[in-house]
């Protein structure tokens, strides 16, 4: 197994269990913890390899199904221990969102051999699957906050198929790709990091138009 493959079983393991602390903050049953852990661990990449028209990567290899089932029976027992399991979502997400936006810029440039496809493709793999989690958990979604997060992915996305074009071994270039993304959305969640947002100007009155 190459560095670059074990970021994708980093990203669907550590996604499947924001899922299922999802699962956690909602009180659900066993059931409820496999399907969000399942959802969320591996939605991110079905839409990728979807998109891409190359087999799915759950139904060519199951393991990834079953990391993410053995993910959520860990969770539903462990997690009534845990004090704050929202902050140890974030964190998680966190290195999900590096890790797998990684890999999926790695995948999209190997099947496309586009620097651009390689990037959106990064960015969708590694936010999608938070995406689906907040939204079937009836969280407030990453994308209404103002917090860094699909930009945290691009830019680490980015710089790893910059860096692989450039030249730079794969692993090398994954491991500052990571860094970066995981640099970038930690110190949101540290710091408060925000992106400017959109300021709108007053209206103007009819009669002046």
């Amino acid at each position: 197994m190459t560095s670059i493959e074990t970021l994708d079983y980093v990203g669907v393991g550590l996604f499947a269990a924001t899922g299922a602390l999802a699962a956690s903050r909602k009180q659900l049953d066993i059931i409820g913890f496999l399907f969000l852990a399942a959802v969320t661990g591996i939605g991110g990449g079905t839409a990728r390899d979807l998109i891409l028209d190359v087999p799915v990567f759950w139904i060519s290899n199951p393991i990834y199904l079953l990391i993410c089932a053995g993910t959520a029976g860990v969770i539903y027992i462990t997690a009534p221990f845990v004090e704050s399991r929202y902050k140890i979502l974030l964190w998680l997400d966190a290195v999900a969102l590096a890790a797998y936006g990684v890999f999926g810029a790695h995948k999209g440039l190997i099947v496309t051999g586009s620097a651009t496809i390689g990037i959106v493709m990064g960015m969708l793999t590694g936010t999608l699957g938070g995406i689906i989690r907040d939204i079937l958990a009836r969280e407030a979604s990453v994308l209404l906050r103002r917090e860094i997060y699909i930009a945290a992915c691009a830019i680490g996305a980015a710089i790893y198929v910059a860096l692989n074009k450039a030249g730079l071994e794969p692993w090398a270039a994954a491991a500052v790709g990571f860094v970066m993304a995981f640099g970038i959305r930690g110190g949101t969640i540290k710091f408060g990091w925000r992106l400017p947002a959109y300021r709108s100007t007053p209206g103007r009155d009819p009669e002046d138009i």
